[in-house]
């Protein structure tokens, strides 16, 4: 077994004259080598960041330089921390030093999850000469649409969970409390978190107030200027750079990592994508209330890679010039659910699926699970009620979440007990053969509503012939301002691959909230972190030729 080298809090010292410390993965024989970099904001010192989901001894065994550095203000190394804003310039010049270290060769990939996926597009926005490569994993470029909002609702559950349990502790030591106040503080978190599904509504405008310097933190990224100023989706065409994109189904960044891959694939077409079952940072076979098999892991994809494979076959092809039977696959694998197999595909989103819209019909009792989804309009002419009542918000229930310690994450069994008088029911009749359905999907509904502002929200679902259903992939979207009359609205469910077998049916639910996912609407002006008034509202989902409301399925035949 070959020996390497570790090396423990590396100066980098940036363009300002901050210092950002690092360790070095190397190998210990004579030569330079290209390097793998990453840039986080977890500690570099902990495994269960910097060995998240690759094993960087295992790389080093393998001819590469791996450094792993603590993000500015972070941790070991200087400066305030800016989350987000001030990953482009130490980017470019983290790359920049790597080149020039005496045993690099002047080639650098990235690669890293999470944040430290979105620390790899900042620095290739800005175009460092060499950076050579990028293995971005479930990750955005923009924070107004994943991460902190998603279809206007603010994501309260994930951002809400990442500010507390790991982002608060270093940034309050950093904020100058005593150890013994962070600590205090550490177990108050804790609780909130340990509370975070059940906690009474009125609770949330406060949740921050604990610790001004979090509450300070929580509205900065709230503002539209921040939102602004940390986006770079719109440089992504920018990024000449071979790709390998790595999402999941329950993913809370699965829309953002596809949006990510097919803009820059308009650029530059080596870019590869593979999406699994997988939860956000969890590549295990078991995802929520569903197994999906050994070879779905991270660990046996398809029996035969692993992460750690994977990455250092992508880095060898482009950093080293060696050819790998990855490259004779097709540039998009996809593992289908239900069928709970991988397959390859030649692009993203799908060209031989046929978009086919299916009709919703409730006849007013809807919320009796009595609703139905037709693909020939002519059978619908109805209207949908409910009753919204923001103190009586839905509780989440499964999804592309992030909670506390990845609580209430991925597909979860839906019995049809657990239905409310808030929430409309609509399905097809037992599929007489089975269906897939993969790619983007979209809920197109005419509603009308008695708030001033207020939310709705769909999710997708495949029933068993016993009645128990488990969710697909759901969404939200917010209307700022609600005239009371019939409207369209597009809520976007992003994607997902479920082969629904014969007997099943496709299933929507809509209401208009999911709690704590998302922030509660409390149908007045503004949101629940600026008022205490709520009002108990009449939602109405219109439909018929007039009111065509639907989800629009990507089919994919069978041939």
């Amino acid at each position: 077994m070959k020996a390497i080298i570790v090396e423990k809090d590396v100066a980098c010292e940036v363009s300002d004259g901050t210092t950002l410390f690092a360790n070095v993965y190397r190998p210990s024989e004579e030569g330079t080598f290209p390097v793998l970099l990453t840039r986080l904001p977890y500690d570099k010192n902990l495994p269960e960041f910097s060995h998240r989901f690759i094993d960087p001894i295992r790389i080093a065994r393998e001819g590469y330089i791996v450094i792993i550095q603590d993000v500015r203000g972070r941790f070991t190394s200087e400066g305030n921390f800016r989350p987000f804003l001030q990953e482009k310039q130490d980017g470019y010049d983290t790359v920049e030093w790597a080149a020039r270290l005496p045993y690099s060769n002047g080639k650098i990939g990235m690669f890293g999850l999470s944040y430290y996926g979105f620390t790899q597009l900042y620095a290739a926005v800005e175009k460092p000469p060499s950076l050579k490569a990028l293995f971005p994993v479930m990750t955005g470029s923009e924070l107004d649409e994943g991460l902190i909002y998603r279809g206007g609702a603010l994501e309260l559950g994930l951002f809400a969970t990442w500010l507390l349990e790991s982002i608060a502790p270093d940034y309050l030591s950093k904020a100058g409390r005593t150890p013994e106040e962070v600590r205090l503080l550490e177990n108050a978190l804790e609780v909130v978190l340990e509370s975070f599904e059940h906690s009474a509504l009125k609770e949330w405008s406060s949740l921050f107030q604990c610790e001004p310097a979090l509450e300070e933190l929580f509205n900065e990224y709230r503002k539209e200027e921040t939102l602004i100023e940390a986006s770079i989706s719109s440089q992504l065409e920018e990024i000449d750079l071979p790709a390998y994109h790595m999402a999941g189904w329950y993913d809370c960044f699965l829309g953002p990592t596809l949006k990510n891959y097919q803009l820059m694939k308009q650029v530059n077409p080596n870019q590869r994508l593979i999406i699994g079952p997988w939860a956000h940072g969890d590549f295990s076979s078991v995802i929520g209330e569903r197994s999906f098999g050994r070879h779905s892991a991270g660990s046996s994809i398809e029996g035969r890679d692993d992460l750690t494979s994977l990455h250092t076959s992508w880095f060898d092809f482009w950093l080293k010039g060696r050819n790998h039977p990855l490259f004779d696959e097709k540039p998009v694998k996809i593992f289908v659910m239900g069928m709970n197999e991988w397959r390859g595909e030649e692009e993203w989103p799908l060209k031989r699926a046929r978009y086919t819209p299916f009709y919703l019909s409730g006849n007013g009792n809807s919320n009796l699970q009595e609703g139905r989804l037709y693909d020939d309009i002519s059978l619908v002419d109805a209207c949908d009620r409910f009753v919204y009542d923001p103190e009586n918000p839905v509780p989440t229930h499964g999804g592309g979440t992030l909670f506390y310690q990845g609580r209430n994450v991925g597909p979860r069994i839906h019995q049809p007990s657990q239905t409310r008088e808030d929430v409309l029911v609509y399905a097809t009749d037992p599929l007489r053969e089975k269906v897939e359905v993969t790619g983007e999907i979209k809920v197109c509904l005419w509603v009308s509503s008695e708030a001033v502002s207020t939310d709705f929200t769909a999710k997708l679902l495949d029933v068993a012939p016993d009645g128990t259903a488990v969710n697909l992939t759901d969404g939200v979207f917010r209307i700022p301002h609600s005239e009371n009359k019939p409207m369209r609205i597009e809520i976007d469910l992003w994607a997902t691959s479920n082969v629904f077998l014969t007997g099943h049916s496709i299933q929507i639910e809509v209401s208009s909230s999911n709690f704590p996912r998302y922030d509660v609407n409390p149908n007045t002006e503004g949101t629940l972190s600026e008022t205490t008034q709520t009002k108990k509202v009449i939602q109405a989902i219109h439909q018929g030729k007039d009111y065509p409301s639907h989800i629009l399925l990507p089919i994919i035949p069978d041939n």
